[in-house]
């Protein structure tokens, strides 16, 4: 959005939402340690979303990170087939979140696209501060590339995804394929974070009162990086250098987010050098509105969507 322009209206369902969770009287996350944050995310990450979808496979198993670390990492697959996988990296400001609090997301994505979706269980700051997160992204798409037939999956179609720090990270992968020969079939990003600083129109319009406020954001950012670090490509994918020949994108993005500029950045970075990119714009709806699917329409339809694109780009 453009600075002075008038603030888009929440939707009904989104404001009902809202003012459930302020009448809840969850404390921010910046008013906690990283490890009550986390508690409090898990607690709640579910409550809105869909209920978890029955799948034919959901294993658990381990990748290797490339210091040797084992990264937990959960499959979701629809059938027992030799299916296309999306490499699903989760949001959470690189802080909070993990396996369960997007299990019921990666289930609908796999039940209704016909891929297997692997999500991964990077690590996470403070202990883990950039680019540790990074580096856990690129062992596991790598790995996939070269070990999806020990799952039964089609290394040969892969596409990579995430939500919010989970899409900045996808795309930082689908930059890193590319540098690195890798072919990916798509880039699923979901209110990416794109940028090294929250200084657009669409921070300062929906700093307070939208779900992810301007203090969580300093937050998250304090606890995974610092400062002098944060033109870094990795951090913030709009800096690269050039897009040219990335993989081609489906980028969802919430009207009433602080991210939401910085995603439109994104995507016309992408268009500008010539990579396909279906842009959703979600009307009335906040950061992190992809996971409340039992309350929001707006969520099962842009799942959809997301689906839809994944089912697209992966078939055979």
């Amino acid at each position: 959005m453009t600075a002075g322009s008038p603030t888009p209206p929440l939707s009904p369902q989104m404001r009902d939402v809202l003012d459930r969770i302020r009448r809840a009287g969850r404390p921010p996350f910046h008013t906690l340690t990283a490890q009550q944050a986390r508690a409090a995310y898990a607690a709640a990450a579910e409550v809105l979303d869909l209920p978890r979808a029955p799948l034919a496979r959901v294993e658990d198993f381990r990748i290797p990170a490339a210091d040797g670390y084992l990264l937990g990492a959960r499959l979701y697959a629809p059938s027992h087939a030799r299916l296309p996988v999306l490499l699903f990296l989760h949001g959470g400001g690189f802080v909070i979140g993990g396996l369960e609090t997007h299990d019921s997301l990666c289930r609908q994505f796999a039940l209704h696209s016909g891929a297997a979706v692997v999500a991964l269980d990077y690590r996470l700051a403070p202990e883990y501060r950039f680019p540790v997160a990074v580096d856990d992204s690129w062992a596991a798409m790598h790995w996939l590339a070269l070990h999806a037939d020990t799952l039964g999956l089609d290394a040969s179609r892969l596409a990579v995804g995430g939500d919010s720090a989970g899409g900045t990270l996808a795309a930082s992968c689908a930059l890193h394929a590319r540098d690195s020969g890798l072919a990916l079939a798509l880039q699923l990003l979901i209110t990416p974070g794109t940028a090294a600083s929250a200084d657009t129109p669409s921070h300062e319009t929906f700093a307070n009162g939208y779900l992810l406020d301007a203090p969580s954001i300093a937050w998250f950012f304090d606890h995974y990086i610092d400062r002098a670090q944060r033109a870094d490509w990795r951090f913030a994918p709009l800096d690269a250098d050039d897009f040219e020949g990335v993989a081609p994108a489906c980028l969802v993005l919430a009207e009433c987010d602080p991210l939401v500029d910085e995603g439109l950045a994104y995507g016309d970075s992408l268009r500008a050098a010539g990579v396909g990119v279906q842009l959703e714009l979600v009307r009335g709806v906040t950061h992190d509105f992809i996971k409340m699917g039992r309350a929001v329409g707006a969520a099962r339809s842009a799942q959809a969507v997301c689906a839809a694109a994944l089912r697209e780009a992966l078939a055979a």
